[in-house]
């Protein structure tokens, strides 16, 4: 029997969804690597959301395509915790997305300790 993640309702679906466009822009192909390489400089864990979004990493990596008047970590701030988790989860699952090249390139950031 496969996983299979329970369905929980997002509370603040404007702000969910707005992270979750930010984040998405952050894993692009062409973006990926511009974002590894800020948290590399940061010396930021990829796995670490709180401090990737404490540091404005998603902003950076959006570019000029960042459209929204708050940043990444004020709209996580906006969310219900429920809401927060499921951000979590969704950024745990981009990241696994890179990649393999560039995970190895930046295994560092990818390593658990």
């Amino acid at each position: 029997m496969a996983f299979e993640q329970a369905a929980i309702k997002v509370e603040k679906q404007q702000e969910f969804s707005k992270l979750q466009a930010a984040v998405e822009q952050a894993f692009l192909p062409e973006r990926v690597e511009r974002f590894l390489k800020q948290l590399d400089r940061k010396g930021i864990r990829i796995r670490e959301f709180d401090a990737v979004l404490s540091v404005r990493a998603l902003e950076g990596a959006a570019g000029s395509a960042a459209s929204s008047d708050l940043s990444a970590w004020q709209l996580y701030q906006a969310l219900p915790l429920s809401d927060q988790a499921q951000m979590r989860e969704f950024y745990l699952s981009k990241l696994e997305t890179v990649d393999t090249k560039l995970r190895h390139k930046f295994k560092k950031l990818y390593q658990y300790y």
